[in-house]
């Protein structure tokens, strides 16, 4: 009385191929524009700051993650002795090299 009966309903016809590719295209469109926004940029940033950091010298000024800017005094495997004031040395490790800065900007 109060349930309707429930028939059912016809399959709807078989598209082709070409179906299946098209509704494809959107997940394919924004992979593609995913990897030149996204993806691309940061792997372009990696490269970089790997090459800064296998190109640091002796004598270099340089900033660190956590903002301490000195010079530095040797050079490691992993880590880095960095001179940040007259007969102060840190230590650190390689990767917390943030930027290179212009010779002389220290003094």
């Amino acid at each position: 009385m109060f349930i309707s009966n429930a028939y059912a309903q016809a399959a709807p016809a078989a598209a082709g191929p070409e179906s299946g590719l098209l509704g494809m295209l959107p997940l394919v469109l924004m992979f593609v524009v995913l990897y030149f926004v996204m993806i691309r940029p940061q792997m372009k940033r990696q490269k970089e700051a790997k090459a800064m950091i296998a190109a640091l010298a002796k004598g270099d000024e340089v900033v660190t993650a956590g903002g301490v800017i000195g010079k530095i005094s040797k050079l490691g495997d992993n880590f880095i002795h960095l001179e940040v004031a007259n007969g102060v040395e840190i230590q650190i490790q390689r990767g917390a090299i943030t930027q290179v800065l212009p010779k002389g900007s220290l003094k």
